[in-house]
């Protein structure tokens, strides 16, 4: 038995949400949907047109009271969200979801024109505001805000692309998931919700990787039509966006988003491209390691068991683990991090109608985060954990510390308590292990995370950048064009280490972040070689660190990241930076290298 089907004890492991509402029927969830109606009426009669007159103190009040009408609607899209995502297939939860997107919507109509009559300011009169103290909790927000002056439209135009978003992209992403929680395929005998046929693809048994990787391809195959459409429709809609807004390149919109600038991301891009030799390294040595002849895309993830017979954990022993590494860095996180286990912020059992995949969620200011996890007690089951949790650390102590507009930060920093989370419970089981075929087992897996978190997604987003050029130039694209970008951007990664079947062709059509967030994917590279050098000053600097980096997570947005990040001694604006990221996964792979050729000389 493996252990996606195995009992983990995560099977009755879901959250509570009664801090949001007791049920869809709550009354209360209409009467702060039109609390907040009302409230953003109020606010537009009494700011509409006359955001040039006020003063620091009248715009940090304007400020306060837009915050709390966020926060008191986010609630409803909270509880929505949440539900749906483990619901997917439920029509009721589905038309739940499209009635809050809405009313939303709605509210966002009315208060559009805040942000855009602040970007209409002279930089004189923006400047004085921003530098006076009682402006001081959102100097920021005002200033980052005004990067996006060249690139907004008129009112009119800004409150119907809200609109029709609700009916546009929205919809399509929406039916997008709906699709991908049906899908029950075929594997081994018995109809089975997709995150536990991709569990598998972690499976000792080669044969068992390769059905599960013929399932998956199986049924995508079976919905190519709506899923190519999709993409389409998608790509499309962002096209129109870009154009009708001005920006001069499809990941633009993301970048200001990201509060990056273009030549970081270009550096980080350029960086890893060329260092697709590394994933090469490594995989000749896990096929040697393996004794096959060749690997193909079914063995990436292929444990190396050198040192034991099972990697089956239970839910208990995940959460031990998590919390054990995460005191040995800080017990004021390893503190917070238990909080999601004992007052059930979880939701952790993979199950038909649920969305794959994992997330965490901040919640509001007025509430708290939540994890959502597809558990079936893997390794890559407890680092997702340790993942998801380090963001929950991260949006808790943000949401401490911040104003509702600071504490939800941009993509790239967001990856960083997480990805930070990863490295101290794989730090811990490290330190602890004394047997050096286990420790060749765990780098081995550590260099597998690396190579999935650096290089795979800078290779996805060398194939968002081919096939959003593709969309513009060549019209509406097949479903064989979509498959022939991906097929390019993957093979150039791999080199001649990992053979791609012709059947992996199809797996862009099952990536949830080119639709959810165009342009999301370099942000966990980002997000990995940032955390690399941060671990770095913890093993120079020791426990000195730990606050600083404590103080770091409790910022959240509420600066430019190089600003936040130069206070803990890393600076994003060297241009080598990513290189001295790279040169430390390096050093796992010459330590897994030697590893494997001290302990077993006969296979190389």
């Amino acid at each position: 038995m493996s252990s996606s089907d195995r009992v983990t004890g995560a099977e009755q492991v879901v959250w509570d949400l009664s801090i949001l509402y007791s049920g869809r029927d709550d009354p209360r969830i209409q009467a702060d949907v039109e609390l907040a109606q009302s409230q953003a009426q109020a606010f537009a009669e009494r700011y509409k047109g006359k955001i040039s007159t006020l003063s620091a103190v009248e715009l940090a009040e304007a400020y306060r009271t837009l915050e709390s009408i966020y926060d008191l609607v986010s609630k409803a899209m909270n509880y929505a969200s949440l539900n749906f995502t483990t619901h997917s297939t439920d029509p009721a939860w589905g038309g739940f979801l499209q009635r809050m997107q809405e009313q939303y919507a709605a509210i966002n109509q009315q208060l559009v024109f805040f942000e855009l009559e602040l970007n209409m300011l002279e930089d004189a009169q923006a400047d004085a505001l921003m530098n006076d103290p009682a402006m001081a909790a959102y100097r920021y927000h005002m200033e980052s805000g005004r990067a996006n002056k060249p690139y907004q439209l008129s009112e009119p135009e800004e409150r119907l692309l809200i609109e029709k978003s609700v009916t546009g992209s929205s919809a399509w992403t929406r039916l997008f998931d709906q699709i991908m929680a049906s899908m029950e395929l075929d594997f081994m005998g018995a109809k089975t919700p997709m995150p536990r046929v991709l569990a598998r693809l972690h499976d000792p048994e080669r044969a068992v990787r390769k059905a599960a990787a013929d399932a998956v391809t199986a049924g995508l195959e079976g919905r190519t039509m709506e899923l190519t459409y999709i993409f389409n429709v998608l790509l499309a809609d962002k096209a129109s966006d870009d154009r009708l807004r001005g920006y001069p390149s499809w990941i633009k919109a993301r970048n200001l988003a990201n509060k990056a600038r273009d030549e970081v991301v270009d550096a980080l891009v350029q960086t890893v491209t060329s260092a697709y030799e590394l994933v090469a390294r490594h995989y000749r040595l896990k096929r040697a390691l393996l004794g096959y002849d060749e690997l193909t895309d079914y063995d990436r993830y292929a444990p190396l068991m050198l040192a034991q017979s099972s990697q089956f954990y239970t839910w208990e022993q995940a959460r031990d683990i998590c919390l054990n590494a995460f005191r040995s860095f800080s017990p004021r996180m390893a503190m917070i991090a238990a909080r999601f286990f004992d007052e059930q912020w979880i939701h952790a059992p993979a199950m038909p109608g649920k969305r794959g995949g994992a997330y965490a969620s901040y919640g509001t200011k007025s509430t708290h985060p939540w994890v959502f996890v597809n558990f079936t007690g893997t390794a890559n089951d407890v680092r997702t954990l340790a993942h998801e949790l380090g963001h929950g650390v991260h949006m808790y102590l943000a949401g401490q510390h911040q104003t509702l507009l600071s504490m939800y930060t941009p993509l790239t920093t967001a990856e960083m308590a997480s990805t930070f989370a990863e490295i101290v419970v794989f730090s811990d089981l490290m330190h602890k292990e004394s047997s050096k075929a286990a420790q060749l087992t765990m780098i081995a897996q550590k260099v597998d995370d690396n190579i999935a978190t650096i290089f795979r997604q800078i290779s996805m987003n060398r194939f968002e950048e081919a096939m959003h050029t593709a969309r513009r130039a060549e019209g509406e694209l097949t479903t064989e064009r979509f498959s022939e970008l991906w097929m390019q951007t993957q093979r150039a990664m791999f080199g001649d280490s990992v053979r791609l079947r012709d059947d992996y062709a199809l797996w862009w059509s099952y990536v949830p972040h080119f639709l959810h967030t165009p342009g999301y994917v370099y942000a966990y590279a980002f997000g990995e070689l940032l955390v690399m050098a941060l671990y770095q000053l913890y093993q120079q600097q020791g426990a000195d660190f730990v606050p600083r980096y404590e103080q770091l997570l409790a910022d959240g947005n509420s600066d430019y990241p190089e600003a936040l990040l130069a206070k803990v001694g890393v600076d994003l604006t060297d241009p080598s930076f990513w290189a001295h990221g790279l040169k430390v996964f390096e050093g796992y792979i010459a330590q897994e290298e030697a590893l494997a050729r001290e302990l077993y000389p006969e296979k190389f």
